[in-house]
């Protein structure tokens, strides 16, 4: 049985163990019978939609890391993600036109890891594919290939620019992620994205639906932290100045 309806059964025995000692002494005991859905929750489905959209946000932003993975459609492309991020970095995989590469940042110093076909794509030189696969590829600051992806590793921009819906913003009931009971809030009723909250302990965003099929991304692991720290010198090749084009 998996982890998510065992959960499920918990609870369901929880609240009928205590219905039917409602039943034997008398006691009147919310939600036996006319159940309410804010019971034992964070109680942020009470509030309005845009405060649900506000407060989550900042819970968000405050925490120490986070986990998310799925899709995002941007500039003619779409990512597929699975990245962990802290406040001064971020690690993880990038996949994009048929092919992944690892993406490191730890301060302000970026490392590029693919093989020697992400490398030599679109006619790059074979050679200098073949010295840069495998290994941690230091990325210039300088070089268009550190602005294109260093945001991809910045917890504060892709935060700051995902959880946002767009249009009048309101709810869309009581569902479920991963075992963990959410309230939806919508923007123009879907049109403008869907985002669940967390209806447990802090309510943190826990998935996305981005306006215009832009992509779906879900969040985890928030505030469980993880190593992050630069590559052996050993797995590590400063290229220069610039890249070679790909």
């Amino acid at each position: 049985m998996s982890v998510t309806p065992r959960r499920r059964v918990r609870r369901a025995a929880l609240k009928g163990a205590a219905c039917v000692l409602a039943a034997v002494t008398g006691a009147g005991l919310t939600g036996c019978g006319g159940e309410d859905p804010d019971a034992g929750t964070n109680g942020v489905g009470k509030l309005p939609a845009d405060k649900i959209q506000t407060k989550s946000r900042s819970v968000a932003q405050s925490a120490e890391t986070v986990r998310l993975h799925g899709t995002v459609a941007a500039g003619g492309s779409t990512y597929r993600l699975d990245m962990r991020l802290k406040g001064d970095g971020g690690t993880g995989s990038v996949a994009a036109e048929g092919t992944t590469f690892g993406l490191l940042r730890v301060g302000e110093q970026l490392f590029l890891k693919a093989d020697a076909g992400f490398w030599s794509h679109d006619g790059g030189d074979a050679k200098a594919a073949e010295k840069l696969a495998g290994k941690y590829v230091k990325v210039p600051q300088g070089d268009p290939v550190y602005k294109k992806f260093s945001g991809f590793t910045d917890k504060d921009v892709l935060l700051g620019g995902l959880l946002t819906l767009h249009g009048e913003v309101k709810t869309d009931g009581r569902h479920e992620q991963a075992g963990v009971r959410t309230i939806r809030i919508t923007g123009d009723d879907g049109a403008g994205g869907s985002l669940d909250v967390s209806l447990e302990g802090a309510p943190y965003p826990l998935r996305l639906v981005r306006a215009g099929s832009a992509g779906t991304l879900s969040f985890s692991d928030w505030n469980k932290d993880f190593a992050l720290k630069e590559p052996p010198k050993g797995d590590t090749l400063d290229y220069g100045k610039q890249l070679p084009s790909s």
